[in-house]
């Protein structure tokens, strides 16, 4: 097995926003806390010490024992939910949708990033203690988002009807999921893992948090990983002073809108991901999670009959705080409120949002964790790489837009050169003898001769191009090599790690693929890791 790294510069998939922050642009300062660097968790540790009230300590740690007596937990996993209850641990916390059987490939590579972190804070720190912690999102209700996953280009998906809160969705259809994946996984040991581990998540358990947790639990427990379904009524109540603040004076509102202008002002391609509501809660039922408004003098739940006046309000947050579910914009918020959390560990997109939270967190008097992005990861096999080798490519050259990779490929095989720098470079030299004879004589000269050497470049830019294009149909079997390879490493012309679930790798590598990744992810260094396998 081997290992390269690539500059995310290089890769042509990652923001703006995110390679200026992997630069630790100082423009960007304002919106982070402290950056991932070793010695400034020791710092972050202090602070958060001093924000992280004892009681929302045993309140955590009551509410995990209650949810591990669902599952055979590990003694690693019991031992830091253990350690939890002492002063000196923190969390390392990454958090993913209910994605049916895990989705993407980087549920594995954002949870292997934590575990991996808080082993080494550990070394580096042997007086504290880190728990990697994955938080389930089981309070969204975009069903459409994960009610699929992807198995070597086709679309497995779980067809149902669906509302509310998707940790609550039974599990009810599940069986002829299964029945369709079976047939796809084939024969062998590691295909009957899979289709075990699926019956046992999802047909053996009623909803679909719990599922999850089971699942998240059989890939992860053995590596001490902390899996936290915070929707629940003991933890929620943690939660009520910023439930009421924010729905009673809408604070969230302005203090994010207020930093999406200043960062739209840094740079135009800074995209905002999310944009805060002036109520930024919803409200839980059975099968229901509608906002929450403030219309006709009264705190209203759309599409229901459900309104409180100001003082029934804030009683029924006092009594009922299970049913206020933040949404995208303070479930941060929460988080970071009921985890001793130094470090919140996410993709692109999320850690986008995030540089839009930390004036908010200031509002609520709630430490900001360090933002890190999670490890990246292309794996190809051994005979990918030989294919690669023989076109005398490198794995960088795959990043390429495709049009830039044919181009790549003929420049390698061709026997003539098919780059005309050279003759364009004698070219101008040419014309700079003329523009001196020009200004010596006439100067009305000098735009004609300026208009000869625009096309005379021009001649050589169609000349080149022509010749590529002949050389790209005499060698098309490479260049279609290179494209098919490709394909397969990027489908649908996006990472590997975004398209395809983890079983496709597992069904090739089985039990070798977490330790594989455990092994050789390294989450504080800021680069896209390529693995052969």
């Amino acid at each position: 097995m081997s290992k390269t790294t690539i500059p995310y510069s290089q890769t042509r998939f990652f923001s703006n926003l995110m390679l200026d922050y992997l630069e630790n642009k100082e423009h960007l300062k304002p919106f982070f806390n402290r950056f991932p660097e070793i010695e400034n968790f020791e710092k972050q540790a202090k602070e958060k010490t001093q924000n992280y009230p004892l009681k929302n300590r045993k309140a955590l740690v009551k509410a995990l024992e209650e949810q591990y007596n669902l599952v055979n937990s590990c003694e690693n996993t019991k031992r830091n939910i253990n350690l939890l209850k002492n002063e000196n641990t923190f969390t390392i916390t990454t958090g993913h949708q209910l994605n049916l059987f895990t989705g993407p490939l980087y549920f594995l590579y954002k949870i292997v990033s934590a575990i991996n972190l808080a082993k080494q804070l550990k070394e580096a720190y042997p007086n504290k203690n880190f728990v990697p912690v994955y938080w389930m999102a089981s309070e969204d209700h975009d069903f459409e988002e994960i009610n699929y996953f992807n198995f070597r280009g086709k679309k497995i998906k779980w067809h149902k009807e669906a509302s509310g809160a998707v940790g609550e969705l039974e599990t009810n259809g599940l069986n002829d999921v299964l029945k369709i994946y079976s047939k796809e996984l084939g024969l062998g040991d590691n295909a009957a893992e899979l289709i075990k581990w699926f019956e046992d998540a999802y047909l053996k358990h009623e909803n679909l948090a719990d599922a999850t947790f089971y699942l998240a639990n059989q890939l992860f427990g053995e590596h001490g990983l902390v899996i936290l379904d915070a929707n629940k009524k003991a933890l929620k109540n943690l939660f009520v002073p910023q439930i009421k603040d924010e729905i009673l004076n809408r604070k969230s509102f302005q203090t994010i809108n207020q930093t999406n202008e200043r960062l739209e002002q840094l740079n135009k391609n800074y995209k905002i991901q999310v944009n805060p509501r002036e109520i930024n809660f919803f409200y839980n039922t059975k099968n229901s999670r509608e906002r929450i408004v403030y219309q006709n003098n009264k705190y209203e739940v759309l599409n229901t009959s459900i309104s409180f006046s100001e003082e029934a309000l804030i009683n029924d947050i006092e009594n009922n705080s299970e049913n206020y579910s933040p949404n995208v914009v303070l479930r941060p918020l929460y988080q970071e409120v009921i985890l001793p959390n130094l470090c919140y560990i996410g993709g692109g997109g999320e850690m986008a949002y995030w540089f839009q939270l930390k004036d908010n967190f200031e509002a609520f008097q709630t430490t900001f964790p360090i933002l890190l992005l999670r490890n990246s990861v292309l794996i190809q096999t051994k005979n990918q790489s030989q294919k690669l080798a023989a076109l005398n490519l490198n794995i960088k050259d795959l990043f390429l837009e495709p049009h830039q990779l044919r181009k790549k490929v003929v420049l390698n095989v061709s026997e003539i050169e098919v780059d005309f720098s050279q003759q364009k470079e004698f070219l101008k030299a040419q014309f700079k003898s003329l523009y001196d004879i020009a200004k010596k004589t006439d100067k009305s000269f000098i735009g004609a001769v300026a208009a000869q050497e625009k096309k005379q470049i021009n001649g050589l830019d169609n000349l080149e191009k022509r010749l590529l294009k002949a050389q790209k149909r005499k060698f098309k079997d490479a260049t279609e090599r290179a494209i098919l390879l490709q394909q397969h490493l990027f489908p649908n012309g996006s990472l590997q790690e975004r398209q395809e679930n983890f079983s496709s790798l597992y069904l090739e590598y089985g039990e070798d693929l977490i330790p594989k990744l455990l092994h050789n992810l390294e989450p504080l260094k800021p680069e896209f890791t390529v693995l052969t396998f």
